[in-house]
This record gives structure tokens, sequence and C-alpha cells, in this order.
């Protein structure tokens, strides 16, 4: 199967990064969980981003607050496609800092940018991708979409009674 990389610049982004590995794991999905630092630990850094897709990574999701520069030099040095959670850590421009700076990727080092603090998303994301190639997943992932629109439905019936 498949194997998802989460990544993230410390253990401060854990738990908004623990979104991902639950919405993963829901989908029985391998991961391979990481702290890799873009500014602390920048040889594991370059180590991971040229190496993740020979241990049979098909996609990272890195998280990373303030300057965040992790999801970005991860694109620059790997060929899979990379997911960028924005966190707003307690260092942060109210998260702007995060968001601009994994969102405004240069032509050619594509960054797929989720929403602040939006983990659950980019794990989402990382199982349609794979998804793509891999039809249990795809399955597992229209019984997800099926229970979203059935919770809506029955959230509408209450109001409606």
């Amino acid at each position: 199967m498949a194997k998802v990389g989460i990544i993230m610049g410390s253990t401060s982004d854990l738990p908004v990064m623990q979104e991902a590995i639950d919405i993963l794991n829901g989908f029985d999905i391998e991961i391979e969980v990481d702290i890799v630092s873009a500014h602390r630990t920048p040889e594991k850094l370059f180590d991971y981003g040229k190496n993740a897709h020979t241990r049979g990574i098909s996609v990272v999701i890195a998280g990373a607050g303030g300057a965040a520069h992790l999801p970005g030099m991860v694109a620059s040095l790997s060929p899979l496609p990379v997911i960028g959670v924005p966190v707003k850590s307690r260092n942060s421009i109210d998260g702007w800092d995060s968001i601009l700076s994994i969102l405004q990727m240069p032509g050619g080092v594509p960054v797929a940018t989720v929403a602040l603090d939006g983990a659950k998303n980019a794990g989402i994301l990382a199982a349609q991708i794979i998804g793509t190639s891999d039809a249990c997943v795809l399955d597992k992932i229209l019984v997800y979409k099926e229970g979203l629109k059935q919770k809506v439905i029955e959230g509408a019936k209450k109001v409606s009674e």
C-alpha cells in the first residue's frame, strides 16, 4: 500500500497534524511520521526530500508554523506531491506568515496548500491522490463522502422538524 509521509517542524505542531494522522489511519493508509525542521535540521530535511520516494512514500504532508519553509523546501527536493499545512504557532502573525510562506511558491515548485491548521483536509487530499491508483482507497473515500452527505441530510431533517 502507498505510504504518506507526515512531517512537521517541531513537536508543537503535532496537535494540529494529528488530524491528518487520524484520517489516514481511518482510510487504512500506511503513514510515516517524523519531525523535520527546515531551520534546525537542514541535513535531515535534504535527506528526507531527496529520498522519501525511495522508501515507498507516495505523498508528503508537511506542516509548519512561522516562516514555514518546510513544505516548500521538501517540494524543491522531491519528485512527490507535497501538501502544506500552515500551522498557527505561538510566534505566528495570526497564521498569515505560515499561510503565505506555503502558498506563494515560485513557478515549478508547487505545494498544494490547505487552510490554516487544516491537517484533516491534507489527509483527505493525500488519500484522494492515492485513490487515483488504488481502488480500495478510492472506495473508502466514496464511503466517507457519502457519510458527509448523510450528516447534512440528517441535520436538515432536525432543523425542519
